[in-house]
C-alpha cells in the first residue's frame, strides 16, 4: 500500500492530512476524482473549440479563394516562433509535475516560472501580430471593409512575404471573412492562454510556499493537463491559418 492509498482514518497514518478533503478516504481517491473532473472539463473545451473549427471548415470549403488570398498577410515566422514557445512551455510544465513528484521544490518553482515566462512571450508575439493587422486594416469582416474603403489612392499594405494588397476589389470579395475567423480562433485561444497564466501564477505562489510534495501535487498536475490542451489547440491553429494554402 502506497502513501496515496492509505485511508485517512488509518491509525498508522497519524493525523488527517491537511490536503485531504473530508469526503475522500485516501489521497489517491482525491487525486483520481480531480483528474476525472479535469478530463471532463477538457472535453467541454474541445467541444467549444470544435464549433470554431467547423466554421473554419465550412468557410474554407465554400470560399477557398479568400483563404488562398488572405493567408499571405499572416507572418509565418512569428507563428512558427509561437509554436516553438508553446511546445517549450509544455515541456517545462511537464517537468514541473515530475519535480513535484520527486519533492524537488526548487526545480518545481523554476519550471513553473519558466512556463509562465514563455506564456508571456507567446502573448507578446501575438500582440505584435495583432498590431500589424490593426495598422494595415486587416481586421474582421465589417472593420475590414470600413478600413479599406476610400483608400484607392493610398499605398497598399505589404504582407510579411512582400506581397501587396490594394483595396478589396483587388482580391476576392469578402476577404475580411478570413480575418474574422483568424481573430475569432486566435483570440479565443489567447483568452485561454491568459486564464492558464493566472492558474500557473497561483500554483507558482503555492509552490514557493512549499505547499506541494510527492504526497500532494494535484493542482500542479491538473494545471499541466490544461496547459497541454492550450498547446495542442495552437498546434492545430498554426498550420490551418498560416501554412495551408
Amino acid at each position: 500500500m502506497t502513501h496515496l492509498d492509505t485511508p485517512a482514518h488509518d491509525a498508522h497514518a497519524g493525523q488527517h492530512p491537511p490536503f485531504l478533503a473530508h469526503h475522500y478516504e485516501t489521497p489517491k481517491q482525491q487525486f483520481d476524482a480531480g483528474k476525472l473532473g479535469m478530463w471532463i472539463f477538457i472535453v467541454t473545451e474541445v467541444l467549444f473549440f470544435g464549433g470554431v473549427f467547423c466554421a473554419y471548415a465550412v468557410f474554407r470549403a465554400t470560399h477557398p479563394e479568400i483563404f488562398i488570398y488572405a493567408h499571405q498577410f499572416l507572418d509565418k515566422n512569428l507563428g512558427a516562433l509561437n509554436t516553438v514557445v508553446l511546445i517549450a512551455s509544455s515541456f517545462s510544465i511537464a517537468w514541473a509535475v515530475r519535480a513535484a513528484q520527486l519533492d524537488q521544490r526548487r526545480a518545481l518553482v523554476a519550471c513553473l516560472a519558466i512556463t509562465l515566462a514563455l506564456a508571456a512571450v507567446f502573448l507578446g508575439v501575438k500582440y505584435v501580430e495583432y498590431k500589424q493587422k490593426w495598422e494595415h486594416g486587416l481586421l474582421w469582416a465589417g472593420r475590414y471593409e470600413t478600413a479599406h474603403s476610400g483608400e484607392a489612392n493610398e499605398p497598399a499594405p505589404a504582407s510579411p512575404a512582400g506581397h501587396h494588397a490594394a483595396d478589396p476589389a483587388a482580391g476576392p470579395r469578402d476577404a475580411g471573412i478570413f480575418f474574422s475567423i483568424y481573430f475569432a480562433m486566435t483570440g479565443l485561444h489567447g483568452i485561454h492562454v491568459v486564464a492558464g497564466m493566472g492558474v500557473i501564477a497561483w500554483v507558482l505562489a503555492l509552490a514557493i510556499q512549499g505547499r506541494f510534495s510527492s504526497q500532494y501535487y494535484n493542482p500542479v498536475d491538473y494545471t499541466a493537463l490544461y496547459w497541454h490542451l492550450v498547446d495542442m489547440i495552437w498546434i492545430y491553429l498554426f498550420p490551418l491559418l498560416y501554412l495551408i494554402h
